[in-house]
């Protein structure tokens, strides 16, 4: 995805979880201007700054990295994560309980079958 395609991501992100530009700067500890030049497109973010947002906004990091480029897309593991963030429907309170019960079940059935696989 492209520079601009990750920081449309962002906005939206930030924008569903009804954050000003300054609360998730705050929040992820990036200065607002950066975070600003992420959303226009002007600055391509390092790996360790998208983990920050992500935990901020608290969506899968893994998902902004394949946003970004930085990661191949999975076959399929992320359709569900996918689905709850683009539904309209879900106001941005019901999309983290699902992401959290979700990530939850996947956690547990990741230690019986003795995965080290760590989500989000």
């Amino acid at each position: 995805m492209t520079k601009a395609g990750i920081g449309e991501f962002l906005r939206e992100q930030r924008r569903t979880a009804q954050l000003s530009l300054r609360q998730l700067s705050d929040l992820a500890g990036v200065s607002n201007p950066y975070l600003s030049q992420i959303e226009r497109g002007l600055r391509k973010p390092s790996a360790e700054v998208l983990q920050q947002i992500a935990k901020a906004l608290r969506i899968s990091s893994e998902a902004l990295y394949v946003r970004a480029g930085l990661l191949d897309e999975p076959s399929g593991d992320h359709s569900v994560e996918d689905a709850v963030l683009a539904d309209p429907h879900l106001d941005e309170q019901q999309k983290r309980a699902l992401l959290d019960v979700y990530a939850s079940f996947r956690a547990a059935t990741g230690a019986r079958h003795g995965t080290e696989r760590e989500e989000g």
